[in-house]
């Protein structure tokens, strides 16, 4: 069924003395300005990226799943790995509060993430989605659907095992993902490229999907006064709050049939840590396989961002529930 535990690795390894400093003062006061404070944790974090090796790891990048210009993805892989058996693929989807991100918010971040994946023997995807207010509910998760489609078609084609894929996403990027694999009315959407045509549900294993990975993620609409991203919410789930307990992922948690890592950090965009605490408390009432991480130090960005860094506060424990979700 899982559990809740706590990273005990020390925050922020690697890093200068002063740019540790600032990351631990920051903490704190994350959500007095959470925009600045995602600016500077990104200025930190990203010569540090330029400057690690990027050896071994290939790219191929841009590439179309859909109709729309953000409707595409870039795929991680190790050079070395032709011949070798199909690696079990790893899709992350970004945050940016449903209006705004890019997969690639600068040249670093968030390709860190999935060079990182890559690294450790894994097919690694980097996705884009269209945004709100153009692409509203359930835009986002449709565009995962899409590309989740064109992976089990083409993920062969980079050294990728189309039946063990495993959905990653932080932020927004993780309502879009929990509402992917949880959401009744992502059903027909599900169904696309899965080979059924019955009209049956393919949340789970039988779609590929072997495991789903939330980080700092949205798992409620709100427009609560104390919610930074108000203005998001309304623009993706719409103005109607009489509907947003219906539209939130953690709504429909007792659906989880895959397993489940809910990550959250220390410092958190306000209410989005006791999100991840009711969607882990809700999956273990179901029986459902899902573990809740807490990561010391860290807030809502540099909980994604120091991954491939010599910080091992969420690294390790990220590939440990990736390695679980292959066949034993």
């Amino acid at each position: 069924m899982g559990a809740s535990f706590r990273s005990w690795a020390p925050p922020f390894v690697g890093l200068s003395d002063a740019e540790r400093e600032a990351l631990l003062a920051m903490g704190p006061r994350w959500a007095e300005d959470i925009n600045r404070h995602r600016e500077q944790v990104v200025a930190i974090y990203t010569p540090h990226h330029a400057a690690a090796s990027k050896d071994g790891v290939r790219v191929d990048a841009a590439l179309a799943y859909g109709d729309h210009p953000r409707q595409c993805l870039d795929i991680y892989r190790l050079d070395d790995a032709q011949g070798a058996p199909p690696s079990p693929v790893v899709v992350f989807v970004h945050g940016g509060a449903f209006m705004r991100g890019n997969m690639n918010s600068n040249a670093e971040i968030y390709s860190n993430v999935t060079r990182y994946i890559a690294q450790q023997g894994y097919v690694a995807v980097n996705l884009e989605y269209r945004l709100a207010p153009e692409a509203a509910y359930p835009a986002g998760s449709e565009d995962v659907a899409l590309a989740l489609a064109w992976l089990r078609a083409n993920a062969g084609r980079f050294g990728g095992n189309p039946r063990h894929i495993v959905l990653v996403g932080h932020s927004a990027g993780g309502a879009h993902a929990a509402s992917y694999v949880l959401d009744p009315a992502l059903e027909a959407a599900r169904r696309v490229g899965s080979g059924r045509s019955d009209g049956s549900d393919v949340a789970g294993p039988e779609s590929g999907l072997s495991g789903l990975v939330l980080i700092s993620a949205r798992l409620r609409a709100d427009v609560l006064p104390g919610n930074p991203n108000a203005a998001g919410v309304r623009a993706y789930w719409g103005d109607d709050a009489s509907r947003y307990e219906t539209l939130s992922p953690c709504t429909h948690t007792a659906r989880l049939d895959v397993p489940a890592l809910v990550a959250i950090a220390e410092f958190e965009n306000p209410y989005l840590d006791t999100y991840g605490e009711e969607f882990h408390d809700r999956a273990q009432a179901a029986a459902a396989a899902c573990t809740l991480l807490r990561v010391p130090g860290h807030n809502h960005t540099s909980v994604v961002a120091h991954l491939g860094t010599q910080d091992r506060c969420f690294g390790p424990a990220l590939i440990d529930f990736l390695d679980s979700t292959r066949p034993t």
